[in-house]
């Protein structure tokens, strides 16, 4: 039987473009094993854990389509609203920090693009993400849900006064920079639980600290200069889910 031109032509473009699709995922799959390799493991991540899920989340899928061809490039990539998503390595590094175990629950401060909370998620048990820019929130809750993530949860508010109805927290991360240690995160610690924040003034180089809270004693570590946006609404009360 001979099926019709048009029929085998689209046969044939259909074919064309799974061929086409395969091939980017392959670049892709690529992309991370190379991050993993050349930026993670060389820079000293070594928590096998933290290395699984920085190679199977797709970081691409994370970033403005006209940047996705640097998704996976060693620094950080606007996103819109002044913000961005960071570097893979301090992606890594923080969360190599929080010492997760697979029954942690956590609190992100900066959903952002929602990479940080998709890494965590593979990590943790659960993960409670706070935005305080509205599309931004919105954006990062639909990728979650289209990749699957359904321990990561997604709220609109002021991540300055944490999420007092599910603390405590075993592990809080803190992906903006306050000029100071916010009193509602360290009071939503949970015993034994630790609080990685990045610390210093607008446009200054700011100091990425760890605090753990233990016998009711913070202890408190400087680990790394970074760079981070701004803390924004620590004025503003309350939180609102969207």
């Amino acid at each position: 039987m001979r099926w019709p031109k048009f029929i085998t032509g689209l046969a044939a473009m259909l074919m064309m473009g799974r061929t086409d699709l395969a091939r980017a995922e392959d670049r892709e799959v690529r992309s991370r094993e190379e991050m993993v390799r050349y930026q993670l493991m060389a820079g000293g991540i070594r928590d096998p854990e933290v290395l699984k899920a920085m190679s199977e989340v797709p970081r691409h899928e994370f970033v403005p389509a006209s940047l996705r061809s640097h998704a996976y490039a060693d620094g950080p990539l606007p996103i819109g609203h002044g913000q961005t998503i960071s570097q893979p390595f301090i992606v890594a590094y923080m969360t190599q920090a929080l010492e997760l175990g697979k029954e942690d629950i956590v609190l992100e401060v900066g959903t952002g693009s929602g990479y940080q909370a998709a890494i965590l998620g593979k990590v943790a048990k659960e993960v409670y993400s706070i935005e305080i820019v509205p599309p931004l929130a919105e954006s990062a809750r639909a990728i979650l849900s289209k990749l699957g993530f359904e321990n990561v949860y997604v709220r609109l508010g002021d991540g300055y006064l944490g999420w007092p109805e599910k603390a405590p927290f075993d592990a809080i991360i803190v992906t903006c920079a306050p000029d100071h240690i916010p009193e509602p995160l360290i009071s939503q610690l949970k015993e034994g639980g630790r609080l990685v924040i990045p610390v210093g003034e607008r446009g200054a180089v700011q100091q990425l600290v760890l605090l753990r809270k233990e016998n009711g004693v913070i202890s408190k570590a400087n680990m790394l200069d970074v760079r981070f946006v701004p803390m924004t609404g620590e004025m503003t009360n309350g939180l609102t889910d969207d």
